[in-house]
């Protein structure tokens, strides 16, 4: 179960229930909570900023509440994931495929970390992450 809030007004996003909804199925996931968020370049510049320190704008950012993945409980509460959908608009053009694609990568992206996935220890790391998620949105045909 998770909720997808369209604070942004993108309303294009139908495909990304069937998506992550697979994803989930896929990595065996039981009871899972979270929230998506479709917002904008200020709100997640300013989330950056304020718990990342990092002061600049970014297209997709995990806000974990476990970072194994499981939270104990009938309910695996996993956190949050907020998609700047400006700057997703503009990397689907930079990299030369459709939104669905780059909104269904940013989406199963941010899901991944929330999971414990996380790209930046290493290379091993960035190889598992990035494969999983090329497989996921291949088995869902979003080539793209």
């Amino acid at each position: 179960m998770f909720d997808i809030i369209d604070k942004y007004g993108y309303k294009n996003y139908d495909y990304l229930e069937e998506v992550l909804s697979y994803a989930l199925d896929k990595l065996n996931v039981e009871n899972p909570y979270f929230s998506l968020v479709l917002t904008d370049d200020e709100e997640v510049h300013y989330l950056n900023k304020t718990y990342r320190n990092i002061d600049r704008t970014t297209d997709v950012l995990s806000f974990a509440l476990n970072d194994n993945g499981s939270f104990p409980g009938p309910v695996n509460v996993l956190g949050d994931i907020y998609i700047s959908i400006p700057k997703m608009k503009e990397q689907a053009i930079e990299y030369g495929h459709s939104e669905k694609r780059e909104l269904s990568f940013l989406a199963v992206h941010g899901l991944l970390h929330l999971l414990g996935y996380d790209h930046t220890l290493g290379p091993e790391e960035e190889k598992e992450m990035f494969d999983l998620q090329k497989e996921i949105l291949n088995e869902k045909g979003i080539i793209n």
